[in-house]
């Protein structure tokens, strides 16, 4: 296919795309209000080993349940989708698959590495989970070179144990400690009764473990069965919070009350 598109004709062609082609985005999984800026970007992010989560956090939109086998053909699908839609900025996320040994590691660096042969012209940000603390499951993600790894704390140290019962601040936290030799990222959501005093903790505890790039958005609630919003943040607030990082020496933040973990994920790694 990999038609010539412009601005307004791609963002027209992609409401149909990813139903017609059967590849799964976090973009729509999660009915993210930037997906078309990002689209229209020639970014996207992609939602790898299915579509169904083994963890319940209580903010996600994402199905919680028992999974199904790795669908092989997804890496086909994504290949094709880059060239159609011609992407030059992918990242590449996960459902949390606490069911399988290495967390879905090697999968997602056979998606990198197809990438790579296809479109050695593609940046690639891995977006992944805590990989329940398998730490050899980590190096053999970094061993792929990715581009960008993020893995997003989500909430402040407080209310964790809460909203991400199966989670560890922690051991979150070790993670991206681990991390090295490559950009590293994460991303905050606020309004769920946290204090400034709790967000620039958590900011503290990112920028302790070498975290680069930070996004911090408000929290809203995908359905009336999930934790409800406590405080909603004014743009006064967030450009607060932004510059409170920046002070912090984040290199690059998008904060603002919009702004997912993947919100122009192109410009923070461009950025200097």
């Amino acid at each position: 296919m990999n038609i010539k598109l412009n601005e307004f004709n791609r963002l027209a062609y992609l409401k149909n795309y990813q139903k017609i082609h059967h590849v799964n985005t976090i973009c729509q999984a999660a009915n993210c209000p930037n997906r078309y800026e990002c689209f229209a970007a020639k970014t996207a992010t992609f939602l790898l080993l299915g579509n169904i989560c083994t963890r319940n956090c209580h903010y996600c939109n994402v199905t919680s349940g028992i999974p199904g086998m790795v669908d092989e053909s997804e890496i086909v699908k994504i290949l094709q989708t880059i060239a159609d839609l011609q992407l030059n900025y992918v990242v590449l996320t996960q459902v949390t698959r606490d069911d399988l040994i290495d967390g879905g590691a090697e999968y997602i660096v056979s998606v990198m590495e197809a990438i790579r042969r296809k479109n050695p012209h593609v940046k690639i940000e891995v977006l992944i989970s805590d990989l329940n603390g398998n730490w050899e499951a980590l190096a053999k993600i970094l061993r792929a070179k990715p581009d960008v790894l993020n893995h997003n704390i989500e909430v402040v140290r407080n209310y964790f144990p809460k909203l991400r019962p199966q989670g560890n601040y922690d051991r979150s936290l070790m993670l991206l400690q681990k991390v090295n030799k490559v950009k590293k990222k994460s991303g905050l959501m606020v309004g769920f009764g946290e204090d400034m005093t709790d967000i620039k903790m958590t900011l503290q505890d990112l920028r302790a473990v070498g975290v680069d790039i930070i996004t911090i958005g408000q929290y809203l609630p995908p359905s009336d069965k999930k934790a409800p919003v406590q405080k909603y943040y004014s743009e006064e607030l967030f450009a607060e919070i932004k510059e409170m990082a920046y002070q912090m020496g984040f290199q690059y933040v998008a904060a603002g009350p919009l702004v997912r973990s993947s919100y122009r994920a192109r410009d923070g790694y461009y950025h200097e």
